[in-house]
């Protein structure tokens, strides 16, 4: 059930909430800025992929199937955040894209 469950959680966040990771960083930055914003972004989204790495198995022993709904609370929040804060750049020139978030 747990090898389902991890299934699971990695295919729906790879299609819904993981490529946002990087694609807004790049859109919110302007030209002049994008190379070290993304830079900052790697950084910092690889040192969370690695403590949520180290920490996870730790927090299945400990949690059980509970740490499925703490990610899950997760997901919502930022669901809630990005509905309410992230604008929409759909249409929008990649040069003018930064204008929206400034």
């Amino acid at each position: 059930a747990v090898i389902v469950m991890i299934c699971a959680f990695i295919a729906s966040f790879a299609w819904s909430w993981g490529p946002l990771g990087w694609l807004v960083p790049s859109e919110i930055h302007p030209l002049e800025t994008r190379s070290a914003g993304q830079g900052l972004n790697v950084a910092v989204n690889l040192l969370f992929t690695f403590l949520i790495g180290q920490a996870f198995l730790s927090m299945l022993c400990t949690m059980k199937y509970g740490v499925f709904i703490f990610f899950a609370g997760w997901v919502v929040v930022a669901t809630i955040f990005t509905y309410f804060f992230i604008p929409e750049t759909k249409g929008l020139l990649i040069e003018d894209v930064h204008e929206v978030f400034a």
